[in-house]
């Protein structure tokens, strides 16, 4: 009988395991808060629930920190920016960016492949192979049975296959987006879009999430985590407006119309300031390139990392997109420097991080031109300056000096005798500047100018 316990005991445990070891989204999503009460929201158009199960062998999940970050990307670490048109009104769409930032000197090709930037020098130096990641060099007969693609690691994490639109071998990132208890998935390159309508989306600020894998063989790498807020109010109309207070003086909300929801407050950068920029002076300046000082301050807590977004002067086309980690005092007080290729002008946005918050400035920047060809001319102008002047000194000193240099009759006046030696003196000590050439060697010459005068 006592076997027939372990026996049973062996089949409960073995029935137990997979339910234990299968993960679902809101497990991998959705760690901030429980997840109980994101299910309580409507059912958004085209989104899932995160009940749904997680194919972890595909997409692996890392806890924060995990030392695999580290080594998710070659070169370095990618940084995934996340915006949107928020605030939206209720039955409005609201549309999310997430753009990719990929390491120093790389960047995506036409043919969705991550390629090193010519003549750019990373720490690690210029690099002899051309490619980062040369996603198109796997054979199109390697996805699945007749090239149709058709194959089991063409998925999303939920096991949907990818949708075979033109030009889809070429994307080969996985955005997985979550709020709200739900989750929305799409292959896309270094750049993705996605809008919803918030008709079933509770009013008050709710939180996004976004989550980054890379094409990997045949499965798929985490690259990149990113949330952000976004606020959903309703329109004042008929609804009774009321005021909240929370117990921080420094914090209240204006709710319009009758809603309940769950606000975290947390310690986060408030503003972000450029206060000075400056034109860094190179010993040896580039034909092609330019350094510009920004200094930044902030309020709040403390950022641990400075991003700065390059663009034309509409800020709409993006030129580089550069982030770093920053060491900042309490202050709050840095200095972010900036190469920029060629002279115009340029949109600067700036943005200020930590864990919990983000902190955004945008100004404009008017880049000198810094051709050799036009120091040069600067050069040779202001040496025909200095040359005129020269010339027009010697010729006045010329004219002064055979106006003095004409004989006049000399009375016999002590006065007279000294008024003209005091004048010879003057002429030859002017001579003597202008023409040094031109003196005699002898300087027992100079007693005999005045002799035979008394």
């Amino acid at each position: 009988m006592e076997c027939l316990y372990y026996f049973l005991g062996f089949l409960l445990l073995a029935a137990r395991l997979p339910l234990d070891a299968a993960k679902r989204f809101h497990d991998v999503l959705g760690n901030e808060r429980p997840s109980a009460y994101m299910r309580e929201h409507n059912q958004l158009n085209g989104w899932s629930s995160d009940e749904n199960d997680w194919n972890e062998k595909l997409y692996p999940v890392w806890k924060r920190g995990d030392m695999r970050w580290k080594n998710s990307w070659k070169g370095g670490r990618v940084q995934a920016v996340l915006t949107s048109d928020s605030p939206a009104l209720v039955g409005s769409n609201i549309t999310f960016v997430v753009n990719l930032v990929f390491p120093r000197c790389q960047k995506e090709d036409a043919s969705g492949n991550i390629v090193y930037e010519k003549n750019c020098r990373n720490e690690a130096g210029l690099s002899a192979d051309p490619y980062v990641y040369n996603w198109t060099a796997w054979s199109e007969d390697s996805d699945g049975e007749n090239g149709t693609g058709q194959s089991h690691h063409n998925v999303f994490p939920d096991g949907k296959p990818f949708p075979h639109h033109p030009g889809w071998r070429r994307w080969n990132f996985v955005y997985v987006f979550h709020t709200l208890g739900q989750y929305f998935q799409k292959l896309g390159r270094c750049s993705v879009r996605v809008s919803v309508n918030t008709a079933n989306v509770t009013l008050g600020p709710q939180l996004m999430e976004v989550t980054v894998y890379r094409r990997h063989g045949r499965a798929y790498v985490p690259i990149a985590q990113v949330k952000d807020v976004y606020v959903v109010t309703g329109p004042a109309g008929d609804n009774p407006l009321g005021l909240s207070e929370i117990p921080d003086e420094n914090c209240q909300i204006n709710r319009y119309g009758h809603f309940q929801a769950t606000i975290t407050i947390v310690e986060g950068i408030l503003e972000v300031n450029i206060i000075q920029t400056t034109d860094v002076l190179m010993l040896v300046p580039g034909p092609d390139s330019s350094l510009i000082d920004f200094v930044v301050t902030c309020q709040g807590s403390i950022p641990t990392e400075v991003c700065t977004i390059i663009s034309d002067p509409t800020c709409e086309i993006t030129q580089n997109a550069v982030c770093s980690p920053v060491d900042v005092d309490e202050m709050c007080l840095l200095t972010v420097r900036r190469a920029f290729n060629g002279s115009g002008t340029y949109c600067v946005n700036l943005t200020l991080g930590d864990d919990t918050s983000l902190a955004l400035t945008s100004t404009l920047i008017s880049v000198p031109d810094r051709d050799p060809a036009s120091s040069l001319r600067m050069a040779n102008t202001a040496l025909i300056s200095v040359g005129c002047l020269a010339i027009f000194v010697t010729v006045i000193s010329l004219l002064v000096y055979k106006k003095h240099k004409k004989y006049k009759p000399i009375e016999n006046s002590p006065a007279n005798v000294v008024g003209s030696k005091g004048l010879s003196a003057f002429l030859n000590r002017a001579k003597a500047v202008f023409f040094p050439g031109n003196q005699e060697k002898d300087p027992l010459l100079k007693n005999q100018e005045f002799k035979g005068v008394s």
